[in-house]
């Protein structure tokens, strides 16, 4: 007799790499969005060697196994939304966006992973093409930092960024604040129309994960119906309470700490 279905958890499809140090990437992917009552369904995009200092290789998968599993999940399982982390190649950015227009009724969280947290470039020129012409147009929200706001759109204001990048077609943008030299963070989210700033307490510490851990608590909320001004306050909250719990497993940034249910 087949098992109950499980309707009380959306799921997320989550395109992102593999870190095998536990704190970036697909662990940080469905850390996060059990703890936003979510379940997550990981296509990996790449593995990695990485520890909690740098990431020092990356290594795509094979484009036809990545859209195997892909097709293997969206046959069986109903899917609420989709979020994309490393992508590690244009090819494999191609086939997500291909994948995306198969499914236009499903939103897209996008977290442009361009460099590692230490500075190590995990994005190429065709890569960062096919983001901004075949992937942006069709998402719903991307959440980059200031400096991958500025390799998208080629500008160097942050409010340049954003229109920059709205007008590739994404339809809502929440640029971080961590990079700024302000006081707190003011996380801005823009609309065409809008823009509305979310001002939280500066953490003194270097993170491993933390733009996961935005991205996909994001994807959560939105997949459990919360609007976006809402999704986004949510996950901004839950992402500062993970790294204000944050611990050091190794030598280097902090991880953190996800584990626990965010009302």
């Amino acid at each position: 007799m087949p098992k109950q279905q499980d309707n009380k958890h959306p799921v997320i499809m989550c395109f992102s790499g593999h870190d095998p140090s536990g704190g970036a990437g697909l662990q940080a992917d469905i850390e996060a969005i059990q703890a936003n009552h979510a379940r997550a369904c990981t296509v990996v995009t790449a593995l990695t060697v990485q520890d909690s200092f740098n990431v020092q290789q990356v290594i795509p998968v094979e484009v036809d196994l990545f859209q195997a599993s892909a097709d293997a999940v969206l046959n069986d399982v109903s899917v609420t939304v989709f979020k994309t982390g490393l992508l590690a190649d244009a090819r494999i950015a191609q086939t997500v966006a291909d994948v995306a227009k198969q499914y236009t009724e499903i939103p897209l969280v996008i977290d442009p992973v361009l460099a590692s947290g230490a500075g190590s470039e995990l994005a190429d020129a065709k890569l960062i093409k096919v983001i901004q012409e075949q992937l942006l147009p069709l998402a719903t929200i991307a959440t980059p930092n200031l400096p991958e706001a500025q390799r998208l759109s080629g500008e160097l204001d942050a409010n340049a960024c954003a229109e920059k990048i709205l007008a590739m077609g994404c339809r809502y943008v929440l640029l971080t604040g961590t990079h700024a030299t302000t006081d707190n963070v003011i996380n801005t989210l823009y609309s065409r129309k809008t823009r509305t700033e979310f001002e939280v307490e500066r953490l003194n510490g270097d993170y491993h994960g933390s733009g996961c851990t935005l991205a996909a608590s994001l994807a959560a909320n939105l997949a459990n119906d919360h609007d976006i001004n809402t999704s986004v306050s949510m996950a901004l909250d839950y992402t500062w309470q993970s790294l204000k719990r944050a611990q050091a497993i190794g030598k280097g940034q902090l991880y953190p700490t996800r584990n626990f249910t965010h009302d």
